[in-house]
Parts: C-alpha cells; structure tokens; sequence
C-alpha cells in the first residue's frame, strides 16, 4: 500500500511539474512565434503602405482593389520633374511701365518606372498574401476619402487579424494578445497600416518590427 500511495505521489508530482514547465514555457513559446510572425507581416504591410503611397503620389488616390494596386506597380511612372527658378517681364497698365516678375518653372525630365524604383526584387507580387505557413488568407485592404477642415482627403488601410497568423497557438494566450495595450506591442487585435477614420498612413506595431512610418 505504502509503495502505491509513493507511486501516486510521483505521478501527481510529475504532473505539477509539467504543468508549472508549460505554465512558464507556454508563454516563451507563444512569443518567439508572435514576433517571428508579426515580423513577416510588417515586411508586407510596408510593402502596401509603400505601393499606396507611390498610387496616391501618380493618381492622387488609394486603391482599395489589391489585383489593380498590384496591376499598378507593374505599370505606372513616374514623372520626373525640375524645379528652377525663372523672371519675366509684365507691362503695368497703371504705370505704364514694364515690372519683372519671379516664378517658378517645372520642367519634365523624363519618366522612371515604379516597380524598377520601389520593387526591384518584385516584392509586391506576393504583399498581399499573409506571409505565415498554413495561412491561406490575404491581408484586408480598403481605400476611400474622409472629410478633414472642410477637405476630401484620401486614406487607406491595410490589416490582418491577430487571429490569423496565430491560429494554430494557445487560444487563452491569444486571447490576451488580442487585448494588448502597450507601447511596447501591437495595440487591439490587428496589425495594420494606415486608417480609413484618421488621416496617417503610419503602422501599430513597435519599432522593433522596423519603421512603422513613412
């Protein structure tokens, strides 16, 4: 009997024990794949601010349809273009004399292609497809304008839930990450660029994952 009670105990002791090991390894675990994954899906949400951003510089909008913003990196230019400064001369009516004016001339250069200026390495074929193994989701992307001071400005906003890429992780560390608010984190249950109700095309990740603006 006393050698089934010790039994007993060694099987509940090794039972604590792995359960106290999981308790503190579980969370170790779970970060060294959130950062790893966060990591991958900032490089691509950079590559879609950096695409938006070239759109809106040539079209003067965002583009919410990801195979026409892809199309268009594929195809558009940019204008290259020279500020110089020049005079003229304007004849005053009411003085009757002749006034030299300054202004500004701008002169086209020639034109540079976007792909070969932002994606030499072709980069933006895959941006929106999340960058986590097993995952077979796109990132969520939408553009439109907001009305800030009586002006129609333009925005977008690309984004992936938390949910996704961790999807195969502890549901209850999940669940904490999702409510995350720190400096130090990524803020809510996304990770995203831009915003369709703020004018700012900056990211919600720390600046551990690189530049979270441009």
């Amino acid at each position: 009997m006393k050698i089934v009670i010790q039994l007993v105990l060694w099987v509940v002791i090794g039972v604590l024990g792995y359960m106290v090991f999981n308790s503190i390894n579980g969370p170790v675990k779970f970060n060294k794949v959130k950062q790893a994954r966060y990591a991958k899906a900032v490089e691509n949400l950079r590559d879609i601010r950096t695409a938006q951003l070239a759109h809106r510089t040539i079209t003067g909008r965002f583009e919410k349809n990801p195979e026409k913003l892809i199309a268009f990196i594929d195809t558009a230019k940019f204008t290259l273009t020279q500020r110089r400064d020049s005079s003229f001369i304007r004849f005053n009516k009411v003085l009757k004399i002749d006034e030299p004016r300054d202004t500004v001339v701008i002169d086209t250069l020639g034109y540079a292609s976007v792909k070969d200026s932002l994606f030499k390495t072709g980069s933006h074929k895959n941006m929106m497809k999340v960058p986590i193994q097993g995952v077979d989701s796109k990132f969520e992307l939408d553009a439109g304008y907001i009305n800030k001071n009586d002006l129609r400005i333009p925005v977008f906003e690309a984004k992936v839930s938390k949910e996704v890429l961790l999807h195969d992780q502890d549901k209850d560390l999940l669940a904490q990450e999702k409510e995350v608010v720190s400096v130090d984190g990524v803020d809510g249950p996304y990770l995203l660029v831009g915003s369709m109700t703020d004018v700012k095309t900056s990211g919600n990740w720390p600046r551990t994952y690189g530049a979270n603006d441009q």
